[in-house]
């Protein structure tokens, strides 16, 4: 069914504040901040002008922490630079991208080299099952082993970088020589991860046997959580069994997930996260407006349902989770 012509793109309202507050599990504040909505009738809330902007409403809400991903080498760096002032005494705000006030700790970060990005560090250029032409940037001129060791530089040095991620494997948009490329990039940043004892957070698109196979064969870190939790019980069900957490965002909203939505009742409540892997995958009804933190209380909702929660039950157990798989702060 087509779309309406008439279906508002600019923000939408915030959604009622949740009783108990819970944790952004993986969003992209860089990206978020370079959405341009519409204006005037076609936005409910006016655009929030700064990350400033972006935190208090979405802490308004209580969704007052969050993971900010960082998952090619621009946004690494940015994830680098926001950490050091967010909670840092004695940075100077001036220097990072997106300054906050001073003192503020609402995040923590996660870097990685995507999946797709990895490909084209690589220098591999292939039409994927996506039927898309690729597109390097100059930060591709870099290649893999050294995008690669600089995620690893970042991680070590910030101890406010509490995950490696996203990475993982994308068979949609990688062929063959690609699809190499991602394993290779997926292994470097498991060992990664479990090198410094930090939490996996994975990219799964078109490849969950795959991603399988290889946690399995190179053993999963301790905290091993698949962001956008794409699967159905099958994977659910491997989840189960080893320990692995899986992160719900909006698609668990969107009338064809059913086998999403049961693979959510089916985990265990205590392997469960939340997300908005914002701006992308808006929660219904508000699909083709951005996505942002402020929006993640629709997803716990949707949540709390299928499980036959209380509302304040499910977000004092997803801020639990939360913390045991980042720590605190």
């Amino acid at each position: 069914m087509a779309r309406s012509r008439n279906r508002p793109t600019g923000w939408a309202p915030s959604p009622e504040p949740l009783p108990v507050a819970v944790v952004d599990d993986h969003t992209h504040l860089e990206s978020v901040l370079d959405v341009v909505a519409a204006a005037g009738a076609d936005a409910d809330e006016p655009a929030p002008a700064t990350l400033d902007d972006h935190l208090d409403r979405a802490a308004a809400v209580g969704v007052p922490r969050m993971v900010q991903v960082g998952c090619d080498l621009d946004a690494v760096a940015w994830t680098d630079a926001v950490l050091r002032v967010d909670g840092d005494a004695g940075a100077d705000p001036a220097s990072a991208p997106a300054p906050l006030r001073p003192g503020r700790r609402a995040l923590l970060g996660a870097v990685a080299i995507h999946p797709n990005e990895a490909v084209l560090h690589a220098g591999v250029h292939e039409v994927a099952p996506d039927g898309l032409d690729p597109d390097p940037q100059p930060r591709h001129d870099l290649d893999l082993d050294g995008a690669l060791a600089r995620v690893a530089a970042v991680a070590r040095a910030n101890d406010r970088v509490r995950a490696i991620g996203e990475t993982g494997l994308d068979f949609f948009r990688a062929g063959p020589r690609g699809q190499a490329v991602q394993r290779e990039a997926f292994r470097a940043h498991v060992a990664l991860a479990k090198e410094l004892g930090l939490a996996l957070q994975i990219h799964d698109r078109d490849a969950h046997d795959d991603v399988v196979d290889v946690l399995l064969r190179d053993g999963a870190p301790e905290r091993t959580v698949f962001h956008c939790f794409s699967g159905g019980p099958a994977l659910a069900e491997v989840c189960a069994r080893e320990g692995w957490y899986a992160s719900v965002a909006g698609p668990v909203t969107y009338g064809a997930n059913d086998d999403l939505r049961a693979a959510v009742r089916a985990l265990p409540l205590d392997l469960l996260l939340v997300e908005t892997d914002a701006p992308y995958l808006t929660a219904h009804p508000l699909r083709g407006r951005p996505n942002a933190p402020y929006l993640v209380p629709h997803t716990v909702r949707r949540l709390a349902a299928e499980r036959g929660l209380a509302l304040a039950d499910a977000c004092t157990a997803l801020a639990a989770t939360s913390e045991r798989v980042y720590g605190t702060w």
